[in-house]
């Protein structure tokens, strides 16, 4: 049975949070005696800058292990002193982390040796014959040591992350540095975003409503130049017939670049009309007490509509399910289908909604195993 990608990726950011612990234990050794020492040699001045300067070496060598195994960023330009003052309390966290570790490994090996005498038909501990109960106090005992470590785990890496945003957290100039890398990426976004709208706007006119009509001239000039009235009726018959196939595709079109409904009666009227061109079932669930501000219904039906159309160009679906409701300050919209999966964020329209989604403020993602089922959901701020 495959192991679904949302406990994979659990499982990847479990291991590699281990690692960094690991990592950071190792160090907490060198940094225990770098403290020791170096706050000694601290009351000799000629000393105090290669200490403070070492302290920065080790304390920047921290910052970029959570950012590498917890991904969590930290500003960079706190000073030297500053540097000193975290390794005291963080050497004392990481020598704890150390001695959760070697906990951890000294239960496992006494879990292999009692174990062993198990299976040999012996108490734990001792050559007396296995009562009943030994098994089951064994693996009650161990379920409990293993839930106290992890817990371990998982307190020291907080503490650890808590101890490096105390520290280091991004001052304003950092925030403001990483606000304005963030603008200038959504910036870009949008302008690939809207570009790419106006290529799809064309593409299709081009392909459906330009075809439409150059196919109306033509049954119009063979009206026109028919000498039999009944050949020239039919012509004009069809004509008129693909008169109504432009105008339904032209409708189609303003649809996709942007609903009158949504400006007249709000997102949940454009949802429906939305599931109701589908072509496959779409079921719609919408929660919104209070209606939201014009630029996020407009997002939200964007993805909900590009989602829809991916689903009916490539999954083999046959169902759709919207949900669109309001979390706190936030408007999330979750579109789920049941078919083939294997759809990427990076790929088709998809992309383009996550550019939409970030200029926005909001996040996008895109979970589709292979086999299905998809899931397209955007979360966006709503103040």
């Amino acid at each position: 049975m495959p192991v679904p990608a949302a406990m994979r990726r659990y499982l990847r950011k479990m291991l590699r949070g281990t690692l960094g612990l690991a990592i950071g234990a190792t160090t907490a050794v060198a940094e225990f005696f770098y403290v020791l020492f170096g706050g000694l040699a601290l009351a000799i001045p000629a000393l105090r800058q290669p200490v403070f300067s070492g302290a920065r070496t080790l304390s920047e060598m921290e910052r970029q292990r959570l950012e590498k195994y917890f991904g969590l960023e930290n500003a960079t330009d706190y000073s030297e002193r500053r540097a000193m003052a975290y390794l005291v309390p963080r050497c004392v966290i990481g020598v704890l982390t150390a001695g959760i570790f070697a906990l951890i490994l000294t239960g496992a090996g006494s879990g292999l040796i009692i174990g062993y005498q198990l299976l040999e038909g012996r108490s734990p501990g001792g050559d007396a014959p296995a009562d009943w109960y030994d098994p089951v106090t064994t693996v009650l005992f161990g379920a409990l040591l293993v839930f106290l470590s992890l817990q371990g785990l998982i307190g020291a890496a907080t503490l650890d992350q808590k101890l490096a945003l105390s520290f280091f957290g991004p001052s304003k100039k950092e925030q403001l540095r990483r606000r304005v890398s963030e603008l200038a990426t959504s910036r870009a976004e949008v302008v690939e975003a809207v570009n790419g709208e106006r290529r799809r706007i064309e593409r299709d006119l081009h392909d459906g409503v330009q075809q439409r009509l150059v196919a109306l001239g033509m049954l119009l000039g063979r009206a026109r130049r028919a000498d039999d009235p009944d050949h020239a009726s039919e012509l004009l018959r069809q004509a008129h017939e693909e008169s109504q196939r432009a105008l339904e595709d032209l409708r189609e079109v303003s649809w996709r670049v942007y609903p009158i409904a949504l400006d007249a009666d709000g997102l949940h009227p454009a949802l429906e009309a939305l599931a109701e061109r589908s072509g496959i079932p779409v079921h719609l669930r919408v929660d919104l007490p209070d209606r939201p501000p014009a630029a996020i219904e407009t997002v939200v039906y964007f993805v909900a509509s590009e989602a829809v159309t991916n689903t009916i160009k490539h999954a083999a679906a046959t169902r759709i399910d919207i949900e669109a409701e309001r979390d706190g300050d936030r408007v999330r919209v979750r579109i789920t289908d049941d078919g083939t999966g294997g759809a990427r964020e990076s790929g088709g329209g998809l992309s383009g909604l996550a550019m939409r989604v970030a200029a926005a403020d909001g996040q996008f993602t895109v979970d589709s195993p292979p086999g299905g089922p998809t899931v397209v959901t955007a979360v966006l701020p709503c103040e």
